[in-house]
């Protein structure tokens, strides 16, 4: 039951600006998530952090520590993120369109509006107000849309919308202000600039800024030490309000800005000391025009050790230049949107691309013109998704026509399947792992073969139909499909690829279709308020019909096949036994699911009768509980047994989305409507991102009504997988992976005053392994058991597994498939297995429903094991085969140990140490360059 947030599939990128830590971190926002994902290891996490809305602006320390996010209500988290933890809050006045940490980390620079403010850094330390406003600027005459810092951090150019580009002087002088200077001649909003730095001296000596149209500016700086104290008289002047800046009085009577000791004493204000940019001289050294018009400028990034510019553009082309004299290294097109994001690593030999509209996220090496990852989300939302029957791999279908599989370990998709011409509505793994089937409306139910990628199958009507639901027998010969608009079940063969038969009876739609695990009755459900029993195999027609009040609107069974579950419009849950065809029980969910207003209710969330059903179904691995959920921003869980909740999950708290608050701002509330679903023509996006209308396709509910405002958060598809560890959730957000907490947890199983830690020790000490391992398995803690694992020598193994009681088999097998998914001594957990299939078959056997999810998990880790040796040895085929043909220089070398020879075989150890190293780099790089 202890599940928590894992990850977030589906949606790589969402919009906002990305950043790249520690040279292969990348980290994206993701609605009102961010995504960190290890370009080395090709693995992608999502943060188990929420903001209030959709994330904006992010901004990473220069050491990778901390992490700045900004969503669009102004709100900021600053987070811990190798602790993923949120250290401090703070909410803006203004809308802020860029923020950048200081290179020395001290200080984050945030263009509010108009305003540039400077903010000390919050560290570890609790204070009741971490943050401290040190500086405010507030010379710009509209909104700031870029920034950069120099080296010592001294120094901040800026661009805003007013087509000026200025330098501020960040350090403070008592009582002076010195004016900014002003970089113009552009004539469209500066949407880059940036400080070009002298490599001899590690100094700025240039800037560029880089204007919306499409021009860029070479801006050189020239010293002038004779002159600097007379510029500067001339500059001075008394310093204007700051607006925002917390001010106290000095001792001289002066007001001047407020600051803070830290721990040591001294104060942790800016320096007073001259700046090495006042006394010289900045002029205009060109113009360039990128030659991309009428295409504007989107996104674009600096390298200043290697000198280059990469710029994004509107039409989805992005340029690669030598500055500064703006040689072209490479101007290639790789999307069909505008860029919203392009960003360099700190060894400036990857370009990050991202495309908000489509969801795309690509990280490309320019040198080598080769791709590093590549990776799309769906375009529109996730309607449904299937596990794979090693729980390894999880498919889903959307609006957007697309089918994708993605590893559920690392969160990359690796294949994605568009034949389909309309929206995906059902997806149906089979038996054998290597075959997928997905059901259209376009009238279509197609089989891509995961192997070869292909689409090897397609199952048609012999007239026009739109399939809404799907199944297939355990045998995988057998293939159902239910329609939208006939109210038909089509049969279909497999093997042969024809049409077998045509069940008709329903008066509805057929939105629920499953097969008995345990024998061949085919169950539907339909809005007829009917769910009907089919026998594919004998008789034509409805082996039994189980009538109901309400619309039926999804069905499943559970995995022993001895009992039906299906939701109906009311908001109730209702089992019935398959085999006697009665009514056991109903679970009253209306209340559970409700709340969440929308904004165009006019009704209150607790009034409204609108929404309260349950849409998915899924049993868990043991039947023990079922999951439920439907048009709200909840997943309830409930005991089917106890006919009780147990566990209800809020999917997200994400304001951007509709039907998240349950009471709504009545100042929103306008003559013509609610003030968030009225369309400002003239509102400036040229910052943003468009904002998709994801209307309602219509087939969702009986009755349901198209939506042309914000999307609705509500989920589409549950599916638990078979192991029992996970679930996965098809949402408005994205496909949200839930998984089993492994953090320590007290669950003892049989405690006793002399079950303790230190009676495990004991036991150890005494040589009792068989004692220590009991007695750990009855305190039940991760750490003693694995560490009685170890204490076991392999020629004990069979005696030891011998001696364990049944009622601790599952918490072992637990344990070992833990130790095969993360320890290197994989020959002696196999051991352990393989002894305890041996010795406790029968037990296994006979309790095979309680065990089942343990074994398809520590199944789903020995496959995945092999899977890995035997890549890596098909790999390094040819080098396995010459160390076999030397097998008689080892031999030699025992009985006469020659000097030359032991090198000769040293040199070959280390070629098949680098062969080795070889293979899994290229494994990693084909893993890495997955189909978006």
């Amino acid at each position: 039951m202890n599940y928590r947030f894992q990850n977030l599939l589906g949606a790589p990128y969402r919009g906002g600006n990305a950043v790249v830590t520690q040279n292969t971190n990348l980290i994206s926002p993701v609605g009102n998530r961010v995504s960190v994902t290890d370009l080395v290891k090709s693995q992608t996490i999502t943060l188990p952090i929420q903001s209030s809305s959709n994330i904006r602006r992010i901004a990473a320390s220069p050491d990778g520590v901390f992490l700045l996010t900004v969503d669009d209500n102004n709100r900021c988290l600053f987070i811990n993120l190798p602790r993923r933890v949120v250290l401090h809050r703070i909410t803006f006045k203004h809308p802020v369109n860029a923020v950048k940490f200081s290179p020395n980390g001290k200080y984050i620079a945030v263009a509010a509006g108009k305003l540039l403010q400077i903010w000390k850094s919050p560290g570890f330390k609790r204070e009741v107000f971490a943050f401290e406003l040190v500086r405010t600027f507030a010379d710009c005459n509209d909104k700031i849309l870029s920034m950069d810092w120099d080296n010592e951090s001294k120094y901040l150019i800026v661009g805003s919308k007013d087509l000026t580009g200025r330098l501020f002087f960040v350090d403070k002088k008592k009582g002076n202000y010195k004016k900014p200077f002003l970089f113009l001649g552009h004539r469209d909003s500066v949407v880059g600039c940036f400080f070009g730095v002298d490599k001899k001296k590690n100094r700025v000596d240039k800037a560029y800024t880089i204007a919306r149209d499409g021009f860029i500016f070479s801006w050189g700086y020239s010293g002038n030490d004779v002159n600097r104290d007379a510029r500067d008289d001339d500059l001075m002047d008394v310093e204007p309000p700051s607006p925002g800046t917390p001010e106290r009085e000095g001792e001289d009577g002066e007001r001047i800005g407020k600051k803070r000791k830290d721990s040591d004493g001294k104060e942790s204000g800016f320096s007073e000391g001259e700046g090495y940019l006042s006394g010289g001289k900045w002029e205009l050294l060109r113009k360039d025009c990128f030659m991309q018009a009428p295409a504007k400028v989107t996104a674009c990034d600096y390298h200043k050790g290697l000198d280059l510019v990469v710029v994004g553009f509107s039409n989805g082309v992005f340029g690669l230049y030598q500055m500064p004299d703006f040689v072209c290294i490479h101007l290639l097109s790789i999307s069909r949107e505008k860029l919203t994001t392009a960003v360099f690593n700190d060894l400036g030999n990857w370009l990050t691309f991202g495309c908000a509209k489509l969801g795309q996220l690509l990280v490309w090496e320019w040198r080598s013109e080769s791709y590093i990852l590549k990776q799309q989300g769906h375009y529109f939302d996730v309607n449904t998704l299937s596990y794979s029957p090693d729980s390894q791999l999880l498919a889903t279908g959307a609006d957007d026509n697309k089918v994708k599989v993605w590893t559920v370990s690392s969160g990359f998709c690796f294949v994605t399947f568009s034949e389909h011409t309309n929206a995906v509505t059902a997806l149906h793994f089979m038996a054998n792992n290597h075959c997928l089937l997905s059901a259209s409306l376009d009238g279509t139910v197609r089989a891509w073969d995961l192997l070869r990628y292909r689409n090897f199958r397609t199952f048609t009507a012999p007239s026009h139909k739109q399939f809404v639901s799907l199944a297939a027998d355990q045998s995988g010969e057998v293939i159902c499909a239910g329609t939208l608009d006939s109210f038909e079940i089509f049969v279909w063969s497999m093997r042969r690829n024809l049409l077998l038969e045509v069940l008709s009876g329903h008066e509805g739609p057929v939105h629920g279709l499953m097969f008995s695990p345990t024998d061949a009755i085919l169950a539907s459900s339909s809005w007829d308020k009917t769910v009907r029993l089919w026998n594919v195999f004998k008789e034509k027609g409805a082996v039994e019909t189980f009538r109901h009040t309400h619309d039926v609107l999804t069905l499943t069974y559970r995995p022993d096949g001895k009992q039906l579950a299906c939701s109906t419009l009311d908001g109730q849950i209702h089992f019935w036994d398959p085999i006697d065809g009665e009514s056991m029980r109903s679970i009253e969910g209306r209340r559970d699911i409700a709340g969440g207003r929308l904004m165009s209710d006019r009704r209150s969330a607790a009034n409204s009768s609108s929404g309260k059903c349950f849409t998915s179904l899924c049993y868990s691995a043991d039947g023990s509980y079922i999951l439920a959920g439907g048009n709200s921003r909840y997943i309830c869980m409930y005991d089917v047994s106890d006919q009780v909740l147990l566990r209800r999950f809020q999917i997200t708290h994400n304001l951007s989305l509709d039907g998240v608050l349950d009471f709504l701002n009545s100042k929103h509330m306008t003559e013509a409507g609610p003030l968030n679903l009225i369309d400002d023509d003239n509102s400036d996006t040229e910052e943003g991102i468009d904002k998709q209308t994801r209307g309602n396709v219509g087939y969702n509910l009986p009755g349901s009504m198209p939506n042309n405002g914000r999307p609705v958060i509500r989920t589409k598809s549950l599916k638990i997988a078979p192991t029992g560890r996970s679930f996965s959730a098809a949402t408005t957000e994205g496909v949200l992976v839930y998984s089993i907490d492994d953090s320590f947890i007290f669950d003892p199983t049989d405690l006793d005053i002399d079950v303790t830690p230190e009676a495990i020790d004991a036991a150890l000490n005494e040589e009792q392994p068989s004692r220590a391992l009991i007695l750990s398995l009855r305190l039940n803690e991760d750490s003693l058991i694995k560490k009685c694992i170890f204490s076991v020598n392999p020629t004990d193994v069979p005696a030891v597994a011998s001696s364990i009681p049944y009622r601790y088999l599952q918490r072992l097998v637990e344990a070992l498939t833990n130790l095969l998914e993360r320890c290197p001594h994989l020959e002696f957990v196999l051991q352990w297995c393989q002894e305890l299939c041996k010795l406790h078959g029968n037990s296994i056997q006979q309790n095979s429903r309680n065990l089942q999810p343990v074994l398809k998990s520590l199944q789903k880790a020995i496959t995945r094991i092999h899977q890995d040796l035997a890549d890596t040895c098909a790999l390094n085929e040819y080098m396995l085969r010459y160390l076999c043909s030397k097998k008689g220089i080892y031999g030699s070398l025992r009985s006469n140990p020659d000097p030359d020879s032991i090198n000769y075989m040293k040199n070959i150890h280390a070629t098949v140490v680098i062969g080795i190293i070889m293979s899994i780099s290229r494994r990693i790089l084909q893993a890495s360059d997955v189909n978006g």
